[in-house]
């Protein structure tokens, strides 16, 4: 598939997720919003997994600080929407250069460990200090906050557009990225470190900064979501939140830039239909899982690809 094909490919898709505000019920296109923020947070971490191998534990850290980095100033002082964004990116990049310069110097297991370690440290951190933090109880963000160019991200509109907008934004820069020079080096890095080495590169290096990167989406997922929904509590920092973008990814396709979307579309719909139906739900979804794995082991979009379109990064 030629270079324009695949550009217009995905821009055709962020077009229609853009038309899909006028042609949803309100209930739906706030769902539809949630789904791109979660997939924007799996993004992320498909940059640090699906195409650099990195599989992490610990990106509820990473998404917890965003939210954390930019709603704590909002709550206590009263700082405006955009900051809030620009902190919480801030935050979520700087966590994950933090803690990657120690788990980094680990690989496979032990590195998973080691991120599943930092974020259960956070979350105790968020519990002990929950006299700034709210604790698991967690807290409101002012209305006057919750507001970004005059726009009230209280109001239905609003809050899907800066979801389109933060989504949009985090596929496209994902598509040029794997199609650049480093996503080559992040594909080399996956499939033989020790090659990648030998031809000159440093793999430390090359991994912080996917690891990096991977942070900036999770900070900046985290910070809209508190934003758009006007909550930040200590449970995003739960183990949850570190496995549900793994799920995301694996069911979507990892090492495909729209797959994120699609696997956080599918998850979250099935999760919510078979809660209405049962409350066992969380065997409906893991059964529907299993199924993925035994018969589209690549994903929905690693099928397509392996199937159809080769090329389809």
């Amino acid at each position: 598939m030629s270079g324009a094909r695949i550009w217009t490919l995905h821009l055709a898709l962020l077009a229609a997720l853009f038309a899909m505000q006028w042609v949803l019920s309100p209930y739906h296109a706030t769902n539809l919003a949630r789904i791109m923020v979660l997939a924007l947070f799996a993004s992320g971490y498909n940059l640090a997994f699906g195409y650099t191998g990195l599989l992490s534990l610990g990106h509820a850290l990473y998404l917890a600080a965003g939210m954390y980095a930019g709603s704590l100033p909002a709550w206590h002082f009263g700082l405006s929407g955009g900051w809030v964004l620009l902190l919480g990116t801030a935050g979520g990049t700087a966590m994950a250069a933090l803690t990657g310069l120690f788990a980094l110097r680990t690989r496979g297991v032990a590195f998973m460990i080691v991120t599943l370690m930092f974020a259960q440290t956070g979350h105790l951190a968020l519990l002990y200090f929950r006299r700034w933090t709210g604790g698991d109880e967690g807290f409101t963000l002012p209305a006057a906050s919750r507001v970004i160019l005059g726009a009230d991200l209280s109001q239905t509109g609003a809050r899907y557009m800066l979801a389109f907008l933060l989504f949009a934004a985090g596929m496209l820069l994902t598509l040029a990225l794997v199609r650049s020079r480093l996503g080559r080096v992040m594909r080399a890095l996956r499939e033989n470190e020790e090659r990648c080495r030998m031809l000159g590169y440093n793999p430390f290096v090359g991994k912080l900064a996917v690891l990096s990167l991977s942070g900036a989406y999770a900070g900046a997922a985290g910070a809209s979501y508190a934003l758009l929904f006007g909550y930040a509590g200590g449970s995003f920092a739960t183990i949850q939140y570190s496995i549900l973008p793994l799920l995301y990814t694996l069911t979507g396709g990892a090492g495909t830039v729209a797959g994120p979307l699609f696997g956080t579309g599918a998850i979250f719909y099935l999760s919510d239909l078979a809660a209405d139906l049962t409350s066992a739900w969380a065997f409906v979804v893991g059964l529907a899982l299993v199924v993925v794995i035994l018969f589209a082991p690549q994903g929905l979009l690693g099928m397509v690809r392996t199937r159809f379109w080769r090329s389809l990064p």
